[in-house]
């Protein structure tokens, strides 16, 4: 009976540590299971703190390319102003030379063209007198003759290179832009308006008449 109660006493002592046993099992797995979770979240965190780290220093990057590029280009702006200030610029400033020089050059021609022509019409008397003494010479062979006559055709010569031509007069229609009437006859052996006789030549410098003819003018 004895041997019964003590066997009892074991086996339930036995349950009784099987059941303790268990209790810290189940203990210890949930502490290890709660360890192993934080573990994990820890794990993932430091995971997601990575991945999200690469993302924000690539946009920081980016916002720092975009700041950099966003003044580089700023100024370069700026920049091509100027640049498009200063063409302009540059551009009116030729244009308004290049015109000063054509208007200069207009005005010195112009200049060159009326000092030459009064100096030819002052010239003219002395042609004219040549001529006449020519006329009244006798002798054409006595040497004094002769040296007015080269004299004469060189400076005639002379006035030709400078561009001072003949107005031409006898049998040529009347032109009042040319010739000066002084006389009016009628024949009948000439067609109307037409130059008859020329009492005084007339000279052109080269667009310019210097000095109209004086002529007859028939019917």
């Amino acid at each position: 009976m004895a041997d019964k109660e003590n066997t009892k006493m074991e086996e339930e002592k036995e349950v009784d540590t099987r059941e303790a046993e268990g209790e810290n099992t189940q203990e210890e797995k949930t502490a290890s299971e709660e360890t192993g979770g934080e573990e994990k979240a820890e794990t993932a965190g430091a995971e997601e703190e990575k991945e999200a780290a690469p993302a924000q220093e690539q946009e920081a990057a980016k916002d720092k390319d975009r700041k950099f590029f966003g003044k580089k280009k700023e100024k370069k702006d700026k920049k091509d102003e100027k640049i498009e200030e200063l063409t302009d610029k540059l551009t009116r400033q030729m244009a308004e030379f290049d015109n000063y020089r054509k208007r200069t050059e207009k005005e010195k021609t112009g200049m060159y063209v009326v000092g030459a022509k009064d100096v030819v019409e002052k010239i003219l008397p002395v042609v004219d007198n040549f001529e006449r003494g020519l006329a009244t010479a006798k002798d054409a062979e006595d040497p004094f003759v002769e040296g007015m006559n080269k004299i004469y055709k060189q400076f005639t010569t002379v006035l030709s290179d400078m561009g001072v031509s003949v107005i031409e007069a006898v049998g040529k229609e009347f032109d009042p832009n040319l010739h000066n009437a002084v006389m009016h006859v009628e024949d009948e052996s000439v067609g109307e308006n037409i130059i008859v006789e020329e009492f005084q030549k007339g000279y052109i410098y080269k667009d310019m008449v210097v000095r109209h003819s004086m002529v007859k003018v028939a019917n």
